[in-house]
C-alpha cells in the first residue's frame, strides 16, 4: 500500500493489483453515476440504458475483489497495516456495489418520468446530483491515492447533501399536496432524491473505512447527519 515497502516483491505486487482493482471499480461507478444523473436531468433514455448495463460490471468486479481478498488472506497472512488496509478493502468495495445498485435504480425511475410533465424545475435535483458526483470523485480518487484528508473532507460533507435532500423533499411534498396531479411524477423524483441521498451515505462509509485504513484510527466522532425527512411536517402553502 502507499507508503510501505514489502520484502517480497511479488506480496507488493498483489496489493498493488488490489487496489487497483478498487479503483477501477470506483471508476465504473463514478461513470454510472453520472450517467443516471444526466439520465433524470436531461430525459436521455440513452445514458439511463448505459448505466443500467453497467450494474452487471460492477457486480463482476465485487466478486472478483472478494476472492481476490480471500486468496491474499489465505495466501499471506497479512498483519497489522497491510491487514487493516485489505479488509477495509472489502468493506469499500461492498460500499461501492451498492453505489452502483442505487445508481441503476435512479436510471430506472428516469425511463418511468418521460411519461409526465413534471410539476417543478429539477434545480433542487440538479445541485443534488452535483454534490453526490463531487463527492463520489473525491472519495475515489482518494482510494487511489491512501489519501485520509481527502476522505475526512468527503466524511464532513454528507451534511450538505442531506440538507439538499430535505429542502427537496420538502418542495416534493408540497406540490404533491397542493396537486394530485403530480403525486406520481413526484413519487418517482422522490425515490430518486433518496437514492441519490444514499449514494452520498455510502461515499461517507467508504470514507470512513479509508481513514481508518491508512491512519489507523476509527473516526470516533459523531457522523454529521443532516437527513430529517423522517421527521419533516409539511403544511401546504396559503392561496395568496
Amino acid at each position: 500500500m502507499p507508503g510501505t515497502e514489502h520484502i517480497v516483491k511479488s506480496y507488493e505486487q498483489e496489493l498493488n493489483r488490489l487496489r487497483s482493482l478498487v479503483t477501477e471499480m470506483g471508476g465504473l461507478v463514478e461513470n454510472q453515476v453520472a450517467l443516471a444523473c444526466q439520465a433524470v436531468l436531461k430525459d436521455d433514455s440513452t445514458a439511463a440504458a448505459r448505466a443500467m448495463e453497467m450494474d452487471p460490471k460492477v457486480d463482476a468486479l465485487e466478486r472478483e475483489v472478494e476472492q481476490y481478498v480471500i486468496r491474499l488472506l489465505a495466501l499471506r497472512q497479512p498483519m497489522a497495516q497491510d491487514l487493516r488496509h485489505i479488509v477495509s478493502t472489502l468493506k469499500m468495495t461492498g460500499d461501492l456495489e451498492r453505489i452502483g445498485d442505487y445508481a441503476a435504480n435512479v436510471a430506472k425511475r428516469s425511463i418511468v418520468l418521460e411519461q409526465f410533465s413534471l410539476p417543478s424545475s429539477l434545480s433542487g435535483l440538479a445541485q443534488m446530483s452535483r454534490l453526490v458526483q463531487e463527492n463520489l470523485k473525491l472519495i475515489i480518487d482518494a482510494i487511489g491515492d491512501g489519501d485520509a484528508d481527502k476522505a475526512l473532507d468527503v466524511w464532513r460533507s454528507d451534511e450538505l447533501i442531506d440538507d439538499t435532500y430535505n429542502a427537496l423533499f420538502r418542495e416534493l411534498i408540497t406540490y404533491m399536496m397542493e396537486d394530485p396531479r403530480s403525486i406520481s411524477p413526484c413519487a418517482h423524483l422522490l425515490f430518486i432524491a433518496k437514492n441519490l441521498e444514499r449514494i452520498g451515505d455510502h461515499a461517507t462509509n467508504i470514507a470512513e473505512n479509508l481513514y481508518y485504513a491508512v491512519t489507523g484510527e476509527p473516526l470516533e466522532q459523531a457522523r454529521p447527519k443532516g437527513d430529517t425527512s423522517a421527521f419533516a411536517v409539511v403544511r401546504p402553502r396559503e392561496a395568496s
